[in-house]
């Protein structure tokens, strides 16, 4: 694996630099330091959008015909990580990254052309309809019905943990159209509005305090079947298509590096039991250099896989392995930035820690966001596919078990 740049992707590199060192705004970049949760706020990652989209940069990821870059792999991956390094919101994945791929792959023409354009326009907002009470990580167990009424599927259930839901204005969503047989078999992929008549979102509010997540429910709602992606029953197979988008992500070495740089600046700051800096301590500064090593090691295995892609090649099941050691190294951050806080990290004030506020926060402002972030990221290791799914797909692909 060579890991040098070409003089090419070298002179790319500093045009993506001069690009975010004059459109990235500071408002932006605050938005992204205050971050809390999983993605930021819809207003900041559409804003961050529609200036990607200006520039023809709003999706690295798809192909040119759609209105794609036409970029790289190597590409692709310098422009993730410079963004990371830069500050700049993240994009909400579940429109852009997610269901996009799958209309590409499995949705009819007037699907393709009705919805890419919105979405690569930062007009629409999508959140996902797959987690239901009681399911667990047994997606195919399922319970949303769809029952067929002439053009219409009527639904009735509901949808749990749905990120975004109270800002979304589309969804997409499995749902069962028939319960005989094996479960896998009955599913079926639909693509709907938010504001359907039958619809109601009730929030969900996490450890640390804020309103990321939702339960979505179904009374007797009204879905066109011209909004079904892929056949009727197959949904399964387009579900599984779908998994390999949330769970790929190439760059999460840069967000991953970020924390740790903010983890030292907090480590500075805090006295140790001797008197100096707690980033000085030998027992803290190993925990940090254990943590930094994991993270090298993911940055390795993100750069394995550019190569292998950019020589056409599939890396396989590298997406639950590198999925699987991120969710546990920002955990680990997370548990040391709560130690290097101490008791400024159990003090709760979320009005402090918005990107838009005048208030004061308690304690070093580099400490505001350290306990909000622990609590929301211990769902790290279940959302997306929890590590033992992770487990068991290593084993299975991998090991051959």
């Amino acid at each position: 694996m060579n890991l040098t740049l070409t003089p090419e992707d070298e002179r790319f590199r500093d045009e993506v630099r001069q690009f975010l060192e004059t459109s990235l705004t500071a408002e932006l970049k605050e938005a992204t330091r205050c971050q809390t949760g999983v993605f930021v706020d819809k207003r900041y990652s559409l804003a961050w959008q529609k200036i990607l989209y200006a520039k023809g940069w709003a999706a690295p990821n798809w192909p040119k015909e759609h209105g794609g870059t036409g970029w790289t792999e190597a590409q692709r991956y310098i422009f993730a990580i410079e963004c990371a390094r830069a500050g700049a919101p993240a994009l909400a994945p579940m429109g852009m990254r997610m269901v996009a791929p799958v209309i590409m792959r499995y949705g009819t023409q007037a699907q393709k052309d009705f919805y890419l354009p919105l979405l690569l326009a930062g007009e629409d907002y999508w959140c996902q309809g797959y987690s239901e009470p009681g399911s667990g990580s047994d997606l195919a167990s399922l319970q949303l019905r769809a029952i067929s009424d002439g053009d219409d599927y009527v639904l009735n259930g509901s949808k749990i943990w749905t990120t975004h839901a109270h800002w979304a204005n589309r969804m997409f969503c499995l749902v069962r159209t028939r319960t005989e047989g094996k479960p896998q078999a009955g599913i079926s992929f639909l693509l709907l509005d938010m504001d359907m008549p039958g619809i109601t979102v009730r929030p969900i509010i996490t450890l640390a305090g804020d309103h990321e997540l939702n339960q979505v429910f179904f009374d007797n709602v009204r879905v066109p079947k011209a909004n079904r992606v892929g056949e009727e029953n197959d949904g399964w197979t387009v579900a599984k298509y779908l998994l390999e988008f949330e769970r790929g992500g190439g760059s999460s070495s840069a967000n991953l590096k970020s924390s740790l740089a903010k983890l030292r600046a907090a480590a500075a700051v805090q006295p140790a039991d001797d008197g100096g800096a707690l980033i000085d301590d030998p027992t803290f500064r190993n925990k940090i250099a254990a943590v930094a090593i994991t993270i090298d090691a993911i940055e390795i295995t993100e750069l394995r896989v550019t190569s292998e892609l950019s020589a056409g090649k599939n890396p396989g099941p590298v997406s639950s392995m590198l999925k699987m050691q991120a969710s546990k190294a920002v955990q680990s951050l997370d548990e040391l930035a709560i130690e290097a806080a101490a008791y400024y990290g159990c003090a709760y004030q979320p009005e402090a820690r918005n990107a838009e506020t005048n208030e004061k926060p308690i304690g070093p402002d580099e400490l505001l966001r350290l306990m909000p972030r622990y609590l929301n990221n211990r769902a790290a290791s279940i959302y997306g596919g929890s590590n033992e799914i992770q487990h068991d797909i290593i084993a299975r692909l991998v090991l051959r078990l």
